[in-house]
């Protein structure tokens, strides 16, 4: 069974804010770095388009974690988030359990229905059935790793005597974490995927979510105890909290969106000394937050060098 309390991993910086441009074969280099340094996963972020003006160039994240698959050997792959509804579930399927084999069982999987409504124009998936669309592409590709034949329909696709192998390298399947903030969200964390994923909660307000999940999961019949859970953070750390909340915020405001309609926040940001970082992540931990995922300061090598070797020791004690 998948265990990820008490793990620490940590974000990509596969998109950027134009005219900056993310360089592909420094983040797989950067990949490697990040198995060094201990870092117990790898996060990428997805999109296809992103933002207009102004827009955000980004490298394909399955893309790159097949890359830093073959270069590495111990770190975890995981997509934070993947927007399922817009990609065609056998094709995704096959593409995943591949990298599941390639990498021998890194893979991690976290996954949402989406929000941005021009991506889904463009690609020509129906927004406003996003929702089901997420649950029937869910179907097919367990359906398709963990069954030897699928024969059914499912909206559009018509399965005859369909059989995928090889199958995922983790059996019965890759672990599932689904993304996202409303209800029927976290009841689908609950009891369709094997927990839940999340972006820059407090303490507060992951409790609040997280109790739901756990309600959810009873009332299906499911144990909660065996339910996974990550909250990616941002993180700054310096000389004190006040020499860094100014370019903290800036940055956090000008490439990073919040959900009105959810509980993520910029109050989320960790910041201050490395005293005060622990302490305001270990009030994560303390209300169960299993597995913390990091997004440093504009990605600058000093951040992630200082909660490698400073933070996440103390975290691990």
């Amino acid at each position: 069974m998948t265990v990820l309390s008490n793990t620490f991993g940590i974000t990509m910086r596969n998109f950027q804010r134009f005219p900056d441009i993310p360089d592909a074969r420094a983040l797989v280099d950067f990949g490697v770095r990040m198995e060094e340094l201990g870092y117990d996963s790898l996060w990428v972020w997805d999109h296809i388009l992103l933002g207009v003006d102004p827009h955000f160039p980004i490298v394909d994240g399955l893309s790159l974690l097949t890359a830093i698959a073959a270069r590495t050997k111990t770190i975890k792959l995981g997509t934070g988030i993947l927007v399922l509804p817009l990609r065609n579930p056998l094709i995704l399927a096959k593409q995943l359990s591949s990298m599941d084999q390639i990498s021998q069982g890194r893979l991690i999987l976290g996954m949402a229905s989406g929000w941005y409504e021009r991506e889904f124009n463009a690609v020509g998936v129906p927004y406003k059935r996003r929702g089901k669309i997420m649950d029937e592409n869910l179907e097919i590709m367990t359906r398709l790793w963990q069954e030897d034949m699928v024969i059914g329909e499912f909206g559009p696709y018509k399965l005859s005597s369909s059989v995928m192998f090889p199958k995922p390298f983790q059996q019965p399947r890759p672990p599932i974490l689904i993304g996202g903030y409303v209800d029927r969200v976290l009841k689908r964390a609950a009891v369709s995927g094997d927990g839940w994923l999340t972006y820059f909660y407090t303490p507060e307000g992951f409790t609040r979510s997280w109790d739901k999940i756990i309600g959810f999961a009873e009332e299906a019949g499911k144990d909660p105890a065996n339910l996974l859970n990550c909250n990616q953070l941002p993180i700054m750390v310096g000389d004190s909290r006040a020499a860094v909340e100014a370019p903290m915020n800036k940055w956090l405001k000008s490439e990073w969106d919040f959900a009105s309609w959810s509980d993520s926040t910029v109050d989320s940001a960790i910041m201050g000394t490395v005293d005060d970082c622990v302490e305001q992540l270990q009030a994560h931990l303390d209300v169960g937050v299993q597995k913390l995922i990091f997004v440093p300061y504009q990605y600058e090598p000093d951040q992630v060098e200082v909660i490698a070797k400073e933070i996440i020791p103390r975290l691990r004690k």
